[in-house]
């Protein structure tokens, strides 16, 4: 009976036989057990018995009546006006139970365990005859082997998505991951990990300024500062993150710089504008390709155009460009026959037929478009009927609020999910209205959310995008294009037939994967594929490509739909709370708000304040030393199993190398800074004193002075030959005076240089004088047998500049007393 597509179709038919086995019966349940509690999974025949529709998965009491079954060989009754007021917090709504009747209970076994119990009420007090208590066993024997077989995948699932979980916050330690990202991927990956708990909120609290090495006591952290970082209501950016991802590994493998850019996705047309001028900026500065995920393709078709004009090619990503465009390719999926497959895999969940409700982010967005028509082709001549499409324009809120008003006013039976969050959204308002798991839902794309609800039944069957792969094939054609040219490159390649049948545009098709939580005939199960997307995704990170030829430089324009903002807050550790016990002792710490030692902290009493029942903190501890502390929260009581908590302890301590990293990181950053800003002083400085220790002074008309001031060697001579010679050739000179008092020491290396000064200037029509040559200088370059016979040399700078003047044709003229007379030259 099981098909793995819906346990509780499957369920709810096992309870509809065990209500028929029993002539006079009209009501049925199916109770499991959740730790210490039981909870209702199916209920039969209480419409319209109840002020609304019964919930599943709602408490139906301690888990010890289940005792009274452990020893039973088959089914046992007892009197149904006691069980339903045990089991059925509505009870007072119902009819009260005919005097008399009876309940038949048949114990739900799995391995051995009685895990549940299938209650059939008996209103004429007859107990059962040995065939129809065989029947009711063996209905019940049925639904244990449907729940084993469920929690085997589910089993699976989760270690798959532990793993998943741990490996992303592993890949965050080699990025320069912040507080706000890390939080954010690890609040969504935990609450697909662990969907019993039902965590409301997970939170991070770092110390402030921790001091490395310092104390880890909680007198020591009393009264410093935490930071607290929430993970932000968003819309789900995993998708276009995975497009990234997969451009930049490509870029990697074949040595391309491939430029990122985001647009935002807004109510207005700025989203439209921003990635417009994205492929504007790309096209002036010449990239030699671009990849694009049109937000609005009649918006992008004129850049696209005049990219293609300027030789630059464009690839369309996952929404296909307008018919006609100028662009070279798309990279997606076929969304007709995607499109198709959601509809057949409703029709296998509502073969009775109702009302189908569909939402999509726009109605502008050919893709979306593209799989409703199909979606609703494949269910005509059934009697599924198919609702207008509502769009939800990337508001969550918004969407919410749609498909809340579907399920209650429009009586739907199923829902489409054709973009992304519109699948959870559905599975949100099917939850809180008590449909989850009687509402069918298949939705489009594999978010974090997306994993939960199908481990948890509210989501039925998800067709998944592979969009890494569209980034690294968008990447890896650009790039041949540019190499091999833009034929060559598509040369095989089949064209996508738009609106009219007739395109040239090329379709490169990545397929899709359909999956469920169970393997079935018509899909993966959930844990194969979350390992199969592992292994795609690490095969190509560790490809080989040749590398490109020549430098080649790659746009790809994609988007996301914005956010709401992370809230960073800033406040003291308050002494004698839940945080700072957790960072005292160094140890996680499980609190019931309600009874706890702890109930009356500061924070255990602000979240009872808010509805949560359980609050955990579990450290994150560097070499033994708390940097912070992970809070989690739920609604429900003992919500976190020690078991549970390990795993937790494990997520945590990844992530405490990560945020370590992280801070190494900003340390390294900001000492490199420093460095950079004392290194850029030292050279403006070094600077300076090569300008003011080789100057050039024009002193008289074809005459410059060059003082030469520390030593002169061989880097410094270039300097001071290339500034004589473009000085000599600027003010046109005939003679240089070098004057050498200010030189450190003038040795023979020294005048080497200088020599070679000299022979440079005479190329140039000018004559080097070397002035200031002291007594003690000329004994030294006597000494080390320098020669300087080819070098006019003066004692003093004033005899050197009267020989300037002499080879000028200038003099001196002093000035003074009437009987002063020229000075005679020399």
């Amino acid at each position: 009976m099981s098909t793995g597509l819906d346990l509780f179709a499957t369920l709810h038919h096992l309870v509809n036989e065990a209500v028929g086995t029993l002539p006079s019966a009209r009501r049925g349940s199916l109770l499991t057990r959740d730790r210490e509690r039981l909870v209702h999974r199916v209920s039969v025949g209480f419409d319209g018995e109840l002020p609304s529709a019964p919930q599943v998965l709602v408490d139906a009491g301690p888990a010890s009546a289940l005792s009274m079954l452990d020893s039973a060989d088959g089914a046992v009754v007892t009197a149904a006006a006691g069980w339903y007021r045990a089991h059925r917090p509505d009870a007072s709504a119902l009819h009260l139970a005919p005097a008399g009747a009876l309940m038949v209970l048949a114990p739900v076994r799995v391995q051995g365990q009685v895990v549940g119990v299938l209650a059939v009420e008996q209103p004429d007090g007859q107990a059962p005859s040995d065939e129809r208590w065989a029947r009711l066993v063996s209905l019940a024997d049925s639904a244990g082997a449907a729940l084993e077989r469920r929690d085997l995948y589910n089993e699976k699932a989760e270690a798959a998505q532990e793993m998943r979980l741990l490996e992303a916050v592993l890949n965050a330690v080699s990025a320069r991951t912040s507080p706000h990202e890390l939080v954010e991927l690890i609040s969504k990956g935990i609450k697909s990990v662990q969907i019993r708990p039902q965590w409301s909120s997970v939170h991070l609290v770092l110390l402030g300024d921790a001091p490395r090495g310092g104390s880890s006591s909680h007198g020591g952290a009393a009264g410093r500062e935490t930071r607290i970082y929430r993970a932000p209501r968003r819309p789900p950016v995993a998708f276009w993150n995975n497009i990234r991802d997969g451009a930049l590994v490509a870029g990697r493998n074949l040595g391309v710089d491939v430029d990122v850019r985001i647009a935002t996705i807004a109510s207005d047309s700025s989203g439209d504008v921003a990635q417009r001028e994205f492929l504007e900026e790309a096209i002036d500065r010449g990239v030699h390709g671009i990849a694009v995920s049109p937000i609005n393709p009649e918006v992008i078709e004129p850049a696209i155009r005049r990219a293609t004009a300027a030789g630059i090619p464009v690839v369309a990503l996952d929404t296909p460009p307008v018919d006609g465009s100028s662009a070279t390719a798309y990279i997606g999926i076929d969304n007709a026959a995607a499109g198709r497959l959601a509809g057949q895999l409703m029709a296998r969940l509502l073969p009775e037929g109702g009302k189908v409700g569909v939402q999509t982010f726009s109605l502008r967005s050919v893709n979306g478009l593209e799989r409703i028509a199909a979606f609703r082709a494949a269910l005509s001549g059934t009697s599924l009927d198919v609702l207008p499409p509502t769009e939800d324009h990337y508001d969550e809120a918004a969407g919410l609020r749609l498909v809340r008003e579907a399920v209650e006013r429009e009586g739907i039976a199923g829902a489409l999910g054709v973009c992304a969050a519109n699948g959870p959204l559905w599975a949100a308002a099917a939850r809180e209205l008590g449909r989850a798991g009687r509402l069918k839902i298949v939705t489009f794309d594999l978010l974090t959310d997306t994993v939960a609800m199908l481990r948890e039944g509210t989501i039925h069957a998800a067709i998944v995008q592979r969009e890494h792969e569209w980034g690294y094939r968008a990447v890896q054609v650009l790039c041949d294009m540019a190499l091999q040219g833009v034929e060559a490159a598509l040369a095989g390649l089949p064209t996508r037939a738009g609106p009219g049948g007739a395109s040239a545009l090329r379709f490169i098709d990545t397929g899709v994967d359909t999956v469920t939580l169970e393997r079935t005939p018509w899909s993966i199960a959930l844990s194969d594929y979350l390992t199969l997307d592992a292994s795609r995704k690490a095969t190509k990170r560790r490809r080989r490509l040749a590398q490109a030829s020549r430098p080649i430089e790659i746009l790809v324009a994609g988007l996301n739909a914005g956010e709401e903002g992370f809230r960073d807050e800033r406040a003291p550790l308050a002494p004698g709370s839940l945080v700072g016990q957790v960072l005292s002792n160094a140890g996680s710490i499980i609190v019931d708000t309600r009874s706890s030692e702890l109930d009356g902290a500061p924070d255990v009493v602000e979240a009872r304040g808010r509805g949560v029942s359980t609050l955990v903190g579990v450290p994150l501890l560097a070499s033994g030393i708390p940097l912070g502390v992970l809070v989690l929260e739920s609604g429900r009581r003992e919500a976190c199993s020690l078991e549970e908590l390990a795993l937790l302890e494990r997520v945590a301590d990844t992530m405490a190398v990560a945020l370590e990293n992280a801070q190494l990181v900003h340390r390294i950053t900001e000492r490199t800074h420093e460095l950079e800003q004392a290194n850029r002083h030292q050279e403006s400085l070094l600077d300076t004193i090569r300008e003011l220790s080789s100057p050039v002074v024009p002193i008289a008309r074809s005459i410059l002075v060059m003082p030469v001031i520390g030593t002169m060697d061989a880097q410094r001579s270039g300097r001071f030959i290339e500034s004589m010679l473009q000085d000599i050739t600027e003010h046109r000179a005939r003679v240089v005076l070098v004057d050498v008092t200010g030189m450190a020491f003038v040795d023979a290396a020294s005048v080497e240089h200088l020599l070679r000064a000299a022979r440079a200037a005479r190329l140039l029509g000018a004559e080097v004088v070397l002035v200031g040559v002291t007594p003690a200088a000329a004994r030294l370059m006597v000494e080390q047998g320098a020669d300087v016979g080819g070098v006019v040399t003066r004692s003093t700078l004033e005899l050197g500049f009267a020989y300037a003047l002499s080879k000028t044709g200038g003099q001196i003229i002093y000035r003074g007393t009437s009987h002063t007379q020229p000075a005679p030259l020399r």
